[in-house]
Parts: structure tokens; C-alpha cells; sequence
């Protein structure tokens, strides 16, 4: 089994907010192709890296998670490509995790 993070941004580069219906719309194609979703939505995490060694970079993020039995590999690097296009990020971090159910 398979666990799947999807980190998206709230904010665009310009600390402009992204529509909820981006936030939808990922919800609903991941929810049709894999049967659910769980989707962190309330309270943001905060993401923080280096970009120079004097300056630290903070983002807001939700988190989605999907579990699924197979890791279809070539779909899911061509999905985060889109989901770049869509959030405009040059960067869109998505990681898969083996998991055992107890």
C-alpha cells in the first residue's frame, strides 16, 4: 500500500490566494480516480527553506493524501507537472510513502 502527499501552495509567488475551486477541482480528480481523498485543509502548514543562506522562504500549504494499493509512477510525475502549471510553482512537491494498514 501506498500512501501519496501532494503539498500545494495557498499563495501564489505574488502572495495572491489561490480560488477554493483549484483546491476542488484537485479534490474531485483525485476522489474519482482513486476512490477518496483526505484533504488538510483548516489550519495550513507552514513550509520554510533556504534560498540564499540569508534568505529563508515561508509558504502556507494544504496537504492531500491518497492511499492506493499500486504506485502508477508515470501518472502521478505527469499529474504533479500539471498541478506546477495550475499553481504555478517551479517546484510542487509530491512523495509517496510504503505503508502498512494495522
Amino acid at each position: 500500500m501506498h500512501l501519496i502527499q501532494i503539498l500545494l501552495p495557498l499563495y501564489d509567488n505574488g502572495g495572491n490566494p489561490f480560488p477554493q475551486r483549484d483546491y476542488s477541482r484537485v479534490r474531485d480528480e483525485l476522489t474519482e480516480r482513486f476512490g477518496g481523498i483526505t484533504a488538510y485543509l483548516r489550519s495550513p502548514a507552514e513550509g520554510l527553506w533556504r534560498e540564499t543562506p540569508s534568505q529563508t522562504i515561508r509558504d502556507e500549504i494544504v496537504i492531500y493524501e491518497i492511499m492506493s494499493d499500486t504506485l502508477e509512477r508515470e501518472w502521478w510525475q505527469t499529474y504533479r507537472k500539471e498541478l506546477a502549471r495550475r499553481f504555478r510553482q517551479e517546484m510542487l512537491i509530491m512523495r509517496a510513502l510504503e505503508i502498512q494498514l494495522l
